[in-house]
């Protein structure tokens, strides 16, 4: 079974031309190539398959196996892999995910994709939709407690939920410690995302992302614009910024005029495999 192994910013995944046929126990498959000791080793495994009311659709599992609605990363380089792999030649595609039809733009340079805009669409705040348990119509800087210390939550869904942090220094912050029972905390039923953010400026946030399944990950598409749409909410951003993260920077824009987001990134292919289970 052939795999490509790409990544936007660090963020990897293994990747599976599945537009005909594809392997069985697709959970068990993410968590045996995701395994970066005894695998690949990835964030998780994205299937490439056909649809019936987009151009193409992605079936995303992250590291321990769990589905995943979207990827903001993911999704970029499913335009990358689709484009390079000659199974298309637009260079506008839609994408179903389970997280709703999105529009990308791909940005070719000498026959290859090096860049992808994205389309993520409007951000979901009410709080039964992310899903976090809380009434009320938003879920914005509210006080939680955190294994006895208390935070204040901006909760966003971008297809996916999203916990936002804003911290003095991401840097000094204990991760391994506070991802988790953030990721476990009973407020979010699905468990969540969570993004510690810290403001340089207006024009420029620095972000370490927990991810649901995987742990801490280079970078987070969905969790950028989630950041961003919190910090705007907040007065701490302008609608347009550079998110900084450990793999790279994006570009994120909120557009006033339709109220969605967009995003802009690069897409890497890092090499070509075979794996022998299929």
């Amino acid at each position: 079974m052939k795999f490509t192994k790409m990544h936007g910013l660090g963020n990897d995944y293994v990747y599976l031309d599945c537009t005909e046929s594809g392997p069985g126990d697709l959970p068990g498959l993410a968590r045996r190539m995701s395994d970066r000791h005894f695998g690949v080793g990835a964030d998780g495994l994205i299937c490439v398959r056909t649809s019936e009311r987009a151009d193409f659709r992605m079936e995303m599992y992250n590291a321990d196996g769990s589905e995943g609605e979207m990827c903001g990363n993911g999704i970029r380089c499913v335009g990358k892999f689709l484009y390079d792999k000659g199974l298309t030649d637009q260079t506008e595609l839609t994408i179903e995910t389970l997280a709703g039809e999105k529009t990308l733009e791909l940005h070719v340079e000498g026959g290859t994709v090096v860049s992808v805009s994205v389309d993520m669409g409007e951000p979901i705040l009410t709080p039964e939709r992310i899903p976090v348990l809380g009434a009320g119509e938003s879920f914005l800087s509210r006080r939680i407690m955190v294994n006895g210390r208390e935070w204040a939550v901006t909760c966003v869904s971008m297809g996916n939920p999203h916990a936002v942090v804003f911290v003095p220094d991401v840097d000094r912050l204990n991760l391994e410690e506070w991802g988790p029972a953030f990721e476990h905390h009973a407020i979010f039923p699905n468990r969540t995302n969570t993004e510690f953010v810290e403001v340089e400026n207006q024009s420029t946030l620095r972000m370490r992302v927990w991810e649901r399944g995987s742990g801490e990950t280079m970078a987070c598409g969905t969790g950028a614009c989630a950041a961003l749409v919190a910090a705007v909410l907040s007065y701490r951003a302008r609608r347009i910024a550079t998110v900084k993260l450990r793999g790279g920077s994006l570009t994120v824009r909120w557009e006033e005029s339709d109220g969605h987001v967009y995003m802009t990134g690069p897409a890497v292919t890092v090499f070509e495999g075979e794996w022998p289970d299929t």
